[in-house]
């Protein structure tokens, strides 16, 4: 098992941006798949960006073009770079961490994904 701590939510206005970070703490063990979620009062935790095992990333359709995972191995942290962001984005977004190995399809499905952090709040509006 191992803990994630997210952090770098916020408010910000409409077309502004924010970085959010995902770091794992405690005992990793071998590579993780990493995903970031995100979910509003009432419906369902919803795939955003995720990078696997491969390297390979995968991003919702709602977020292509705006938002972008960077990997820092050096600091073993995730971030999601979130640009041009709408008061539609506005969630409670979640980092999370899988197996290896899970297929690129299935990469943005909360199921494939045993560890979760505690989440940071990001808030757009005007």
């Amino acid at each position: 098992e191992v803990n994630l701590v997210e952090s770098g939510g916020g408010s910000v206005q409409p077309g502004g941006s924010l970085r959010l970070s995902c770091t794992p703490s405690g005992t990793t063990g071998s590579t993780r798949t990493m995903a970031w979620f995100r979910q509003v009062p009432g419906k369902e935790r919803e795939g955003v960006a995720a990078v696997g095992t491969d390297d390979m990333t995968t991003y919702a359709d709602f977020v292509k073009g705006r938002f972008t995972l960077i990997a820092d191995n050096d600091k073993d942290t995730l971030y999601l770079q979130m640009n041009s962001l709408q008061p539609e984005d506005t969630a409670m977004y979640y980092c999370a961490a899988g197996r290896q190995g899970i297929p690129r399809w299935r990469l943005l499905m909360k199921v494939e994904y045993d560890d979760w952090g505690q989440g940071t709040q990001v808030t757009v509006s005007s």
